[in-house]
């Protein structure tokens, strides 16, 4: 990928407009989101999807806001049902969640063509434009939701931050629990199938090398601007190639997409085979999402980052 990216003049005008935006405005890891009109924090709860939209200049986007649930994908597929979603952006902010539930909705976004970001969406009130900021979190799963985009751009501003997948029930506490041979095998057999969403996504080892480092006892790795091209988890430098140069009011609408360090990292080079869960099996998978602290969460069916 080139460092400088060259793009004609309608897609310039859309940068420099984006670049005038920008407010350099700094979040803190767990900090709160204001958005119409309210203080909330819900890029720990459960996903959920929103249309943006911003005309009549511009197509919109999806914001896609929490953590990946076993409900995440089919939710997804109703909201998909209602708009015509092909070759859309998603916005993400994210903590996480359930490592095959998150593997299935990225693969649904690569069937569409959707493209990704990191950021927070706010809608337009009494006349105002939509906007899109950049003081969001993509944290564990979410930066393998990031990697299912066909192109994929990371503002400065935005927080991206990788650790190895766990237990779900127990990433709260992690040294202190107890392990079966059972779990063991949840765990890797889920990061064979991380392992081949990846490269099927075009993701490097590099990606899986870096999350699996970081136990969850230890604060996330943020990956830099170098380790976002190294892991391929980056496509683009301009954000008129996800917030298409035609559609020249969703640049404006950007308001603030900047980015901070953070640490998530991968241990294994198994690559196991992604088999099918037979209908009707009730299936265990690690998570992967940001320990909350306080009383573990109850018992998952799936790995969580």
């Amino acid at each position: 990928m080139s460092s400088s990216l060259k793009f004609g003049g309608l897609a310039l005008l859309c940068a420099a407009v984006l670049c005038i935006a920008l407010t350099n405005q700094v979040a803190t890891s767990g900090s709160s989101v204001r958005a119409g009109g309210g203080t909330l924090e819900e890029r720990k709860l459960p996903m959920r999807f929103t249309w943006v939209a911003c005309q009549p200049n511009c197509r919109g986007w999806i914001g896609a806001v929490g953590i990946v649930t076993a409900d995440t994908p089919k939710e997804f597929d109703t909201f998909a049902k209602e708009r015509q979603l092909r070759g859309a952006t998603v916005v993400l902010d994210s903590s996480g969640g359930s490592v095959n539930d998150a593997i299935a909705l990225g693969r649904r976004w690569r069937n569409l063509g959707l493209m990704t970001t990191v950021g927070t969406s706010i809608d337009p009130h009494n006349g105002d434009r939509a906007e899109v900021v950049s003081q969001a979190y993509c944290e564990s799963m979410c930066v393998f939701l990031l990697l299912a985009g066909k192109t994929r751009y990371v503002p400065d501003g935005a927080r991206v931050r990788v650790h190895q997948i766990w237990m779900g029930d127990r990433a709260d506490d992690a040294k202190a629990a107890t392990y079966s041979a059972q779990d063991l095998m949840i765990v890797e057999r889920d990061i064979g199938r991380l392992a081949k969403y990846t490269f099927d996504m075009g993701g490097a080892g590099d990606l899986l090398s870096l999350a699996l480092s970081v136990p969850p006892w230890d604060e996330l790795h943020e990956l830099s601007r170098e380790e976002l091209r190294l892991t391929n988890l980056v496509t683009t430098d301009a954000v008129a190639e996800v917030f298409s140069p035609k559609d020249s009011g969703a640049a404006a609408a950007v308001a603030d997409l900047n980015a901070k360090p953070v640490q998530d990292r991968f241990v294994s080079e198994a690559v196991s085979l992604e088999k099918p869960v037979a209908a009707g099996k009730p299936t265990k998978t690690a998570e992967a999402s940001v320990p909350t602290g306080g009383v573990a969460a109850p018992a998952s069916n799936q790995p969580q980052r």
